[in-house]
């Protein structure tokens, strides 16, 4: 028991350091309803993610939840089975992904749910993330990240967004005008990527729609139940209300 725990204290600043930045998170469009928007980020996910990162609480046959027919599903989206009742693994070894990548990469089943903090929800995060990346040469895989400083994950999704890098310039302190600090700016492009920024952004809000699909799967159901429960509640009262008073009415 001693040496779990003194395991876990060893994680929490590993842990805390990828909490990310303070890097102000931008709202992530809300897509969840929209069939296609659904289906482009599986296809995505299928093609950029799920070469290294498993998700394997989610089954491809869920994806008919999105509007997909199995025979979809099985020609476009799976890779390693035809097994349409398989959950979402990957082939890598994980020995070979943590001496290339330094460690594991997270399954991805529940990130939109995990990666909710105070800053904003998990899509939010997952969103600003997956559109901060630039090119960054000191660091072992080139990239780095404005809300995962010094993230291990190299940028997978560079041919669509291009290469960026990084503006700074020094303004003074705020609490000391005397003093200098390096303020971020913006980014510059430097090599255009096979589709525009307004085009990559869209392309981000599919993926992190899918992404929250796949975290709960049931959502968009339990929210219709939750309303049809509270009706019946709200007619359930009303009848209550009567009954009641005309159950008592003799006796006042």
């Amino acid at each position: 028991m001693m040496k779990k725990l003194l395991a876990l204290l060893a994680l929490v600043p590993s842990l805390v350091f990828s909490a990310g930045s303070n890097y102000p998170l931008d709202a992530a469009p809300d897509l969840t309803n929209d069939m296609a928007a659904l289906q482009r980020g599986a296809k995505l996910f299928s093609n950029y993610c799920l070469n290294c990162h498993a998700a394997e609480s989610m089954r491809y046959n869920r994806l008919r939840d999105i509007g997909l027919t199995e025979e979809q599903i099985k020609e476009n989206l799976m890779f390693a089975s035809d097994n349409v009742g398989e959950t979402m693994t990957v082939a890598m070894d994980p020995k070979d992904a943590k001496k290339w990548f330094g460690g594991v990469p997270p399954d991805l089943s529940l990130i939109a749910r995990s990666r909710a903090s105070g800053n904003g929800p998990g899509a939010d995060y997952i969103y600003t993330y997956l559109r901060t990346y630039y090119r960054d040469p000191a660091k072992p895989t080139g990239w780095n990240n404005m809300v995962y400083p010094n993230v291990g994950m190299p940028h997978v999704l560079w041919e669509l967004q291009g290469e960026r890098v990084a503006k700074y310039e020094d303004v003074a302190d705020p609490h000391d005008p005397e003093k200098k600090v390096h303020k971020f700016v913006g980014f510059e492009q430097v090599k255009p990527g096979t589709m525009n920024q307004v085009e990559y952004d869209q392309a981000m809000a599919d993926l992190t729609s899918f992404l929250v699909f796949m975290a709960e799967p049931v959502r968009e159901g339990r929210f219709k139940l939750g309303v049809i429960v509270l009706l019946f509640f709200g007619v359930f009262t009303v009848f209550a209300w009567r009954l009641n008073a005309a159950y008592w009415k003799d006796i006042k």
